[in-house]
């Protein structure tokens, strides 16, 4: 039977960028074999309405991974925002009670940047095929956890196959077979909301600024993109609503619903209309009790989802490729086994708090802000108020939301210049 160190479950940004860093971060590379049902394809950013707002974090370990010179490359896939722009439903934009985070406060050229969902992943895939990772279109079905290691069983367009691995990662989304298959329990929440997605343009000019109305029926983004003209007039839409609104708004015709979304974002960009077609998809919180067991680890979604409000899910999940990427590569250098639960629990102790934090101040801010109103709600949105008034309050706020803390793995503290983890 075939061999390897690492197995990843799973085809997302998440494994691909985890299976990349592992290749690229040791001068004796792991052997890596990447397992997905459905292998991506290049899709033109204009025809992906899903968008992912990546943090300076982020950035830095799609460069350790060497996927962010290809991301870069893909025909206005990726847009650079500068500011961040929120108001709540009792006031309008630029008013009085509005916050906005400028990355000139913080001597930063921007605050992140937006990414189109196919060419992440496909970027992510081509860098880890190009340092060397084996990929593989294969639907897992079974997972057998022996003593020192696990044997995956599972179906190719050629048949049966098998494998065996030290370590399994599970990177298979919401639906992780690879948790199931480990038993690992999940607790979830549904918001019982749904997030409208779409492309449009818009008459006035995005300004390389993120644009979000706590509504107090939901949350409206305005994600700022670069059109087909390398101009500022196109933007991501995520309309987070109750389940019936949402419902009612995907049933209008076109014209109506831009009428509608044009009022409830108060028209800061001016009319819009679409340039794509409407998706939805349903939100819920969902976080794994145990990330880790002998043999496993799942990333990402596998192991927490959180509402989108503030656009972090990519951002958590990619610091979690980094994390266990660094956990395993130590392992390898000190002789211990990386497969081995004490090994991979170190990797559960640095994420899982962070990722709860996380996930629990989102739920707090859908339920104070985006459905405020009652006296907690009122109190918040002076909180916000607030933190808009003071720069020190917006730069903490800030510096957080780009990644630039001190206890984040050394992939995501590089500057494009630094390789020197890769000879650690």
């Amino acid at each position: 039977m075939e061999r390897c160190d690492v197995a990843i479950i799973g085809g997302g940004p998440v494994g691909a960028v985890l299976g990349a860093l592992l290749r690229r971060g040791s001068q004796s590379p792991l052997s890596v074999v990447l397992l997905e049902r459905h292998l991506p394809s290049p899709v033109p950013a204009s025809e992906d309405v899903r968008v992912f707002a990546l943090s300076r974090a982020s950035e830095r370990i799609l460069r350790s991974a060497g996927a962010w010179e290809s991301l870069r490359s893909t025909h206005y896939a990726v847009t650079p925002y500068e500011r961040m722009h929120v108001w709540p439903a009792s006031g309008a934009a630029r008013e009085e009670g509005s916050l906005t985070f400028d990355a000139a406060e913080l001597a930063e050229p921007n605050l992140g940047c937006m990414v189109s969902n196919s060419a992440l992943q496909w970027a992510a895939f081509e860098a880890l095929k190009e340092s060397g990772g084996d990929v593989r279109q294969v639907e897992v079905t079974e997972l057998d956890f022996l003593p020192d290691s696990v044997r995956l069983r599972g179906q190719s367009p050629e048949g049966d196959c098998q494998l065996q691995a030290k370590v399994v990662i599970g990177a298979d989304g919401a639906g992780s077979m690879a948790r199931r298959a480990a038993s690992l329990s999940l607790e979830a929440q549904d918001y019982q909301q749904i997030a409208v997605v779409a492309n449009l343009r818009c008459e006035r000019p995005h300004e390389a600024t993120a644009w979000q109305r706590f509504s107090g029926a939901g949350t409206l983004a305005l994600l700022p993109l670069t059109d087909d003209e390398g101009g500022a007039h196109k933007v991501s839409l995520v309309w987070s609503l109750p389940r019936d609104r949402a419902e009612h708004m995907l049933s209008l015709s076109a014209a109506d619903f831009v009428a509608e979304l044009t009022a409830a974002s108060g028209a800061v960009l001016g009319q819009l209309t679409l340039m794509s077609e409407r998706r939805s998809f349903p939100l819920r919180r969902s976080m794994t009790e145990d990330y880790v067991r002998e043999r496993i680890a799942l990333v990402g979604d596998a192991a927490h989802i959180i509402h989108p409000l503030a656009g972090q899910g990519a951002n958590l999940g990619l610091m979690d490729a980094a994390t266990l990427a660094e956990v395993i590569l130590h392992a390898k250098r000190e002789g211990e086994d990386p497969g081995a639960e004490r090994v991979l629990r170190r990797y559960q102790r640095q994420r899982q708090g962070e990722n709860v934090a996380m996930a629990l101040s989102m739920e707090a801010f859908n339920r104070l802000l985006a459905f405020g109103g009652d006296p907690l709600g009122q109190l918040a949105e002076r909180g916000m108020g607030w933190v808009g008034q003071s720069p020190w309050l917006r730069k903490i706020f800030a510096r957080e939301a780009l990644g630039l803390g001190e206890k984040v793995p050394q992939a995501a503290r590089l500057k494009p210049s630094d390789r020197s983890w890769l000879r650690r």
